[in-house]
């Protein structure tokens, strides 16, 4: 029976939710230079979101985390926008609703948190993900903000709140 609980990230979280990240994006063919797969804190997402207004959230499924989202503020922007970051589920858990109600949950707390506008990067090729997106309120935008450091994800979109 499929038991899924949608939670705040622990520090035993760590290991599982960095491969679930390299993993998808090796599965999608991304590269792993100028994607979250580089970012030299994806080992330790649960201290990296323990500062105010930041939170990251894992999807559990009897006792195994199969995805994971957060929001933080966007980086080297002084605009009040977060980010909609480190978004990834397993194929498990895909098709399930689960994505959406990671991003309402996310929005949720993005909305709380007094941010005005929120801010995704993705792939091209990464269409599902976009289906999604646009289909909570995100919608495209025609070059990225902030400085994320993916300088692979050439898809930008954005949220108002």
């Amino acid at each position: 029976m499929e038991s899924f609980i949608i939670r705040e990230i622990q520090k035993k979280d760590n290991p599982a939710i960095a491969s679930i990240v390299r993993n998808v994006l090796m599965e999608m063919g991304a590269p792993k230079v100028g994607t979250a797969y580089a970012d030299p804190y994806l080992d330790s997402l649960s201290e990296v979101y323990d500062v105010p207004n930041a939170i990251y959230f894992v999807i559990e499924n009897n006792g195994k985390i199969i995805g994971g989202a957060g929001v933080k503020q966007l980086d080297n922007s002084v605009e009040n926008i977060c980010e909609l970051q480190k978004m990834y589920l397993l194929p498990e858990a895909r098709g399930l609703g689960l994505g959406k109600e990671l991003i309402d949950i996310c929005i949720g707390k993005a909305t709380e948190f007094g941010f005005e506008s929120c801010y995704i990067e993705t792939m091209t090729y990464m269409e599902d993900a976009q289906k999604l997106y646009r289909k909570v309120g995100f919608h495209y935008l025609d070059k990225p903000i902030g400085n994320t450091g993916h300088s692979s994800c050439p898809v930008w979109m954005l949220k108002k709140l």
